[in-house]
């Protein structure tokens, strides 16, 4: 089989927002399509040749990033979000849809704005949003009049999020996070401001509001209230009353309703591939599209004039493309182009589905990659790779900009867990991460290691291990405390040092830190015990560490007392900062720029072969 550059597989386009015009003729969506993420606009139907109508451009960012794209009822003007290199201090923007560019509805560069589900009310006179202008450790709900300007604040402390306006223009659902599995639902009466809180609960419980009824009558919303799985119910504003509309024994992920009130259409995650459902509410009839692409359903919104459904879906072996489903026929259109290097589908890996035992005899479910042309009796490196979060899951989707399907291609196989405090296999697992960061999951990772080296295609001498933010931290956790398993590790924002980090998380965060992952004062020595920072000393794998600059969360200093206390001890490592980038990355160059050296670090380490990529 033919070797592939890592450019023909990260030649991709990401997708971050999709919504409709208010005639579903057109979809506006964010892309990285120009280099870095603008808000694009195109056609909803196809050409007489059945192929996309070509999209337009309508924002022109280079070292600023698109977030959102939110339609006006009216048509005339698109809302977004933008960020300077990876600041998180998200802007307010308005774009004319008919001819595009920014015009700044705030300009508050340290401060962030947040947009919900559905911010125009629906005449398109008002937004609602969320600021932490008043106090950097709160979101407050704002509505702001869009032709004076006038602005009112309906909230006073808390982590909100002005999720959506009723059918009638009255009222505003918010949602206050109190943790990843706690949330509060509050109906906000735009003329008095008065609140009525609609989850009162004891415990820990999710709430994640979803669509209005069309009649008003009440929302949908996921729930995992008595249950392990969040499930689909529908809460009546009238009495406040919560009824269960589907509880599968995985989660509800995903929820939209159609503009008449016709459609219900819900996401299941099945082991972390998505299953849609729509139901004919005038009927009761369910209907499921099994022709759909097998993936993960990242979007989907109704389109406010058809009965369509725009889906964004991405697969182990391609990259997201945007779809449309014609619910009356079941068709889906194809309306973009999201893999542009030329690599046959064929020539790609689709992840097993495996569960492998831990330490306290709980299976730990993982995605296995294994490279195509093993010979009878050969064994190959195996990259461990761990998700971000930690509360998140590892989805089968196009991972990385195509970076698993590089190291597959270059005889480099993959495991991919979801180990203990991940989502979408209920609450229970997901909470034992809680205030244990460095903790058992630690034995999932080792447990891991164990599973890999009793397959017969696997060369237990050769394993790297990798992975993002929380899974840096886990990336830094198994180099440093179990030392003896890793030939090469690469760590990407990971926090090294659990008594720092914690104390420099963004101030909106700082409410959550005792619960999540402890106390920086009260708890530093068992924070100190389960850091990275502590067992330095015991660093063998060769080590590249890549940072953003300008990270909000993890901030630059926990990767800088890293790499100088390797380098002190004369360990191998590499370090590799962008001075333009955040939590992660925006630019595509710079994107390029990271994984060619993480693809050159494992290439290097676990099989003798060098390469320099550009950079490093």
């Amino acid at each position: 089989m033919p070797r592939y550059e890592l450019e023909q597989f990260a030649a991709i386009r990401n997708y971050t927002d999709i919504t409709f015009s208010p005639d579903g003729a057109h979809v506006a969506y964010v892309t990285n399509a120009s280099g870095q993420f603008n808000v694009w606009r195109q056609p909803a139907d196809l050409a007489p040749n059945g192929q996309p109508l070509m999209p337009r451009q309508l924002t022109a960012l280079v070292e600023s990033a698109a977030r959102r794209a939110v339609w006006s009822p009216d048509g005339r003007r698109i809302l977004t979000l933008a960020d300077r290199h990876g600041t998180e201090n998200y802007q307010l923007y308005e774009i004319p849809a008919e001819r595009g560019w920014l015009y700044p509805l705030t300009d508050d560069p340290e401060s962030r704005f947040e947009l919900g589900d559905t911010p125009f009310s629906p005449d398109g006179r008002r937004i609602a949003y969320t600021s932490n202008e008043r106090s950097r450790t709160d979101f407050d709900v704002l509505v702001r009049d869009l032709e004076t300007g006038a602005t009112r604040r309906y909230t006073d402390g808390g982590y909100f999020s002005a999720e959506s306006w009723s059918p009638d223009g009255r009222c505003l659902l918010a949602m206050r996070l109190n943790s990843n599995t706690d949330q509060d639902l509050f109906l906000i009466d735009v003329e008095s401001g008065e609140q009525r809180h609609l989850t009162p609960h004891e415990g820990e419980v999710k709430f994640f509001p979803g669509p209005w009824a069309a009649d008003g009558s009440g929302f949908y919303l996921t729930s995992d209230r008595g249950r392990e799985f969040t499930g689909l119910a529908f809460c009546r504003v009238d009495t406040g009353e919560i009824a269960w509309v589907e509880t599968p024994e995985w989660d509800v992920a995903n929820a939209d309703v159609s503009r008449d009130g016709r459609y219900l259409a819900w996401v299941v995650n099945e082991d972390g591939y998505s299953r849609l459902h729509v139901r004919d509410l005038s009927t009761g009839v369910t209907q499921s599209f099994p022709a759909l692409p097998r993936g993960v359903i990242a979007m989907m919104r109704f389109s406010p004039a058809r009965a369509e459904i725009a889906l964004l879906i991405s697969r182990p072996v391609a990259p997201a493309t945007l779809h449309i489903l014609d619910i009356t026929t079941g068709a889906a259109r194809r309306l973009t182009q999201g893999a542009l290097g030329g690599i046959p589908e064929a020539e790609m890996v689709e992840p097993e589905v495996v569960r492998y035992p831990s330490h306290d005899g709980r299976a730990i479910p993982a995605y296995l990659y294994r490279p195509q042309g093993i010979g009878a009796g050969e064994r190959v490196p195996v990259v461990l790779s761990v998700h971000g979060g930690p509360e998140a899951q590892e989805l089968p989707t196009y991972a990385y900009t195509g970076f698993y399907q590089f190291l597959l291609n270059h005889g480099i196989g993959i495991l991919a867990p979801n180990i203990r405090g991940s989502t979408g296999y209920g609450g229970t697992y997901q909470k034992l991460i809680h205030r244990d960061w460095g903790g058992a999951e630690l034995g999932d990772l080792e447990h891991a290691v164990r599973y890999l080296k009793a397959l017969d295609w696997v060369d237990g001498t050769r394993l790297g291990v990798f992975g993002g933010s929380f899974g840096g931290f886990a990336t830094l956790s198994c180099v440093s405390r179990l030392p003896e398993h890793w030939a090469a590790a690469v760590d990407i924002v990971g926090p090294s040092n659990l008594v720092t980090f914690t104390r420099s998380v963004p101030p909106s965060w700082k409410r959550f830190m005792q619960k999540w992952v402890g106390d920086p004062d009260e708890d530093t020595d068992e924070l100190m015990a389960r850091s990275p920072i502590r067992y330095v000393d015991q660093v063998r794998a060769p080590l590249l560490v890549i940072q953003g600059a300008n990270d909000p969360r993890v901030v630059k200093p926990e990767s800088d007392q890293m790499v100088e206390r390797l380098r002190a001890n004369g360990a191998t490592v590499d370090y590799l900062v962008f001075d333009d980038e955040g939590h992660g990355f925006t630019k595509v160059a710079n994107s390029l720029r990271a994984f060619k050296a993480t693809g050159a670090w494992f290439l290097r380490h676990l099989c003798g072969e060098e390469t320099t990529p550009s950079g490093i």
